[in-house]
């Protein structure tokens, strides 16, 4: 039982932390605000020395405010977008509008046309399918894709600005700026974006695989899913600290307790969506409030012995990236003997 200890701390500790970490954004806006009022209040003010240190903790408190500020209207257009125009639109579809204009068939049919009840129900059993489909076309996938690359970039502006409003300016790029040229930081930069992407899509579909285990497949695909939102949510700090995609992924497999408590929640309320559209509408709500906690956490460190668990998907991914490399290596060669001849 004492060999399960640290992993039973390890994942109660994780999930402490995302569940509580959530309420970092709300603690530090009333700081700000009572900052703020002190600073309205000040009479006395004693010597110009005194002057200009509160003028410069002034300015960092306000500059606080407005990172705090633009938090908070991020995760506002998360949730008019994700809930309050596209998951409500389902919702409306789904149990006001069908039903109503099925009623309406069935009264046409049935009253105004003097027709039989098998008539109506004959043309709704075409009708509804055609309508479902014409509503997922043209409103659904449309808007799904649409809010992707919106939310991307609304979770990127609220981890900015909430790494900059607790441990400063990230130092993802300058820790590399000034050693090496700016064309090769970018080309870096990219290559580690679309090894992570790459890497998470492989991710994704071992734990839909696992899933079909006999017994424990539900299980493991729940852990494969809480580590995969971890992964989501600490990357935003961790590529902000300038960690590489390797020691990522090897921080996470040595720490797996941690992981899989911390994104157990998050996991948990997908699982419970009905379909896989609601499913990622409700992850897009919640998952800004997952990026405060995991930049406000701090990881237990179980230090157990590592879960290679992203070694199938990792051996994967570089092959692909390997043959991408030998594609275009000898694509640029041939162009050369092409016009050296």
């Amino acid at each position: 039982m004492s060999d399960f200890k640290p992993i039973i701390l390890g994942i109660a500790h994780g999930l402490k932390d995302s569940l509580i970490g959530m309420t970092a954004l709300f603690r530090l806006k009333s700081i700000l605000d009572e900052n703020q009022e002190e600073k309205h209040q000040k009479t006395d003010v004693q010597s110009s020395r005194r002057i200009r240190h509160r003028a410069r903790q002034t300015e960092k408190k306000t500059d606080n405010s407005v990172g705090v500020k633009e938090i908070f209207s991020k995760m506002l257009q998360c949730c008019l977008l994700n809930g309050g125009i596209f998951w409500l639109s389902i919702f409306l579809f789904e149990s006001y509008i069908i039903p109503g204009l099925q009623h309406l068939t069935h009264f046409i049919f049935n009253v105004l046309s003097s027709g039989t009840p098998h008539q109506g129900l004959w043309v709704w059993q075409w009708m509804g399918p055609f309508l479902s489909y014409l509503f997922s076309a043209l409103w659904v996938l449309p808007l799904y894709w649409l809010s992707k690359p919106l939310n991307s970039l609304w979770y990127q502006e609220i981890a900015d600005s909430a790494y900059r409003n607790t441990r400063g300016r990230p130092i993802g790029f300058l820790a590399t700026f000034g050693k090496e040229s700016l064309s090769c930081h970018i080309s870096k930069t990219v290559a580690d974006f679309f090894f992570s992407f790459l890497l998470q899509v492989f991710f994704l579909v071992q734990a839909m695989m696992v899933s079909f285990l006999p017994i424990l497949g539900p299980v493991i695909n729940l852990g494969h899913m809480c580590l995969l939102y971890s992964l989501y949510t600490f990357e935003y700090k961790w590529v902000n600290m300038g960690w590489t995609a390797p020691k990522r992924l090897s921080y996470v497999e040595c720490n797996w307790p941690y992981f899989v408590g911390f994104g157990l929640p998050l996991a948990v309320l997908t699982s419970l969506a009905p379909s896989f559209i609601i499913s990622g509408c409700v992850f897009a709500i919640l998952f800004p409030l997952f990026i405060i906690s995991g930049n406000e956490a701090k990881v237990e460190e179980t230090n157990q012995i590592p879960v290679r668990i992203f070694s199938i998907v990792i051996w994967l991914t570089n092959k692909v990236f390997t043959r991408r490399h030998v594609t275009s290596k000898t694509q640029a060669t041939g162009s050369e003997s092409t016009e050296g001849t």
